[in-house]
């Protein structure tokens, strides 16, 4: 099974414990092709928009599309960075344009470093 950077995977989340992400759900590859090891790929999940997820700096609003296949506006959770196993994909669903990608990189960039201010 091939999986690649920028691609939206329905993935297996559980088992789940406190407040991580749930269940059966979108989220997008974002580590690069060449990188990883032992079925491994970096992702960040998705999850429904909610209005009051403005105020969040770490949540993308994802609008859907032909390209990205999803059904409803959504929002990538860039906090809540996961390495999962190839046999957590369950099925893909669409593909981000590079523009996204590069703004999901950067957003996980500035979860880790308190040079950028992060207001809530």
């Amino acid at each position: 099974m091939s999986i690649n950077q920028g691609e939206i995977w329905l993935v297996n989340f559980d088992p789940s414990i406190g407040s991580e992400i749930q269940k059966a759900r979108p989220a997008v590859v974002i580590n690069h092709d060449l990188m990883g090891r032992f079925g491994l790929r970096i992702i960040v999940p998705l999850t429904g928009w909610k209005a009051y997820y403005e105020a969040y700096p770490w949540i993308i609003k994802l609008q859907p599309d032909a390209s990205n296949g999803l059904s409803k506006t959504s929002g990538i959770e860039c906090f809540q960075i996961k390495s999962f196993a190839e046999e957590r994909f369950i099925k893909k669903i669409g593909v981000l344009d590079q523009s996204t990608i590069e703004k999901i990189h950067q957003t996980v960039l500035k979860t880790f470093n308190p040079v950028y201010e992060l207001t809530i």
